[in-house]
């Protein structure tokens, strides 16, 4: 499984635009057309209805592109949007007792700790994020933990860890060198120009 998934995780900006997304799904097809294969849809100002919809445009655009579509939010709602896997928070990780999906379906998580990266390796995620390693616009408020932190939890688990936090493409190398199996972004991978400035 680890050698088929993708080395760079892309994390999606919040989808405006509702309900059509239009600018939104430009420029995830604009993202996807650079060689991105693994997509994270995070959309956490969006209601129900708008976050499945969003999530059908994004499932197409990826489908044509060959990329996987990770949906952030509930197992149930991952499974609804025919989502290639579900990507759970810390919170919602620790809260599961046995991996939460169907085989065949993904499952990516976030962790902050040893407790964290032990407990998605036990209920048997396929990979999992570790941040923040840098500081990053999108979550200024986070400490960064830098790469010995990183490395500490990285080294030595069984499952693919992707770095987060201040991740550009150029330091995919450095990452991989601390124990990452890739690296995770959103704005630095994302196609828009107004993301990058």
């Amino acid at each position: 499984m680890t050698s088929s998934i993708s080395r760079i995780y892309q994390i999606t900006p919040e989808p405006v635009g509702a309900p059509s997304f239009e600018k939104f799904i430009a420029e995830l097809n604009e993202t996807l057309d650079s060689g991105i294969k693994l997509v994270q849809l995070r959309a956490k100002k969006l209601n129900r209805r708008e976050h499945l919809a969003v999530a059908d445009l994004a499932l197409v655009a990826c489908r044509k592109h060959g990329a996987l579509l990770i949906f952030n939010g509930s197992v149930e709602m991952a499974l609804e949007a025919r989502c290639d896997g579900v990507h759970l928070t810390s919170e919602a990780l620790m809260a599961c007792q046995q991996r939460p999906a169907l085989a065949g379906f993904l499952v990516s998580a976030a962790c902050h700790d040893e407790e964290q990266v032990a407990h998605a390796e036990t209920i048997g995620a396929d990979f999992i994020v570790v941040s923040p390693v840098f500081a990053t616009k999108t979550h200024p408020e986070a400490v960064p933990i830098g790469w010995q932190r990183f490395s500490d939890l990285a080294v030595g688990t069984k499952i693919p860890v992707f770095a987060l936090g201040g991740m550009r493409t150029e330091m995919l190398e450095d990452a991989k060198k601390h124990g990452a199996w890739g690296i995770a972004a959103i704005s630095s991978t994302w196609c828009s120009k107004a993301s990058k400035e």
